[in-house]
């Protein structure tokens, strides 16, 4: 399991106009000062923002130098792919009878 320092869940209340705060903690751990302007995706049912355009050789490698790090590999990522895989299709495409 991947353990980020930040892990920690916040919340963040959305004001008018879609407004919300990001805690100040992460706001200093990734150094996002006011004016800043972040991505944000839409990633299945998550918003995912970061604090600049994603640069998507950057980003793999961010997550290789993890996945090193934890002593994780692709093999072990992908093991459990099919399983999920199944579970997902069930659940959006066979959904439990009453």
């Amino acid at each position: 399991m991947l353990v980020n320092t930040m892990s920690q869940p916040y919340t963040a209340q959305v004001r008018q106009r879609g407004q919300f705060t990001i805690p100040q903690k992460i706001r200093e751990s990734l150094n996002i000062e006011e004016g800043d302007s972040l991505s944000v995706l839409i990633v299945g049912d998550a918003i995912l923002l970061t604090p600049k355009t994603i640069r998507t050789q950057d980003f793999a490698e961010k997550i290789a130098d993890i996945l090193d790090a934890e002593g994780i590999s692709l093999a072990d990522l992908l093991q459990d792919l099919p399983q999920i895989r199944a579970e997902i299709y069930q659940e959006r495409y066979n959904p439990p009878t009453p």
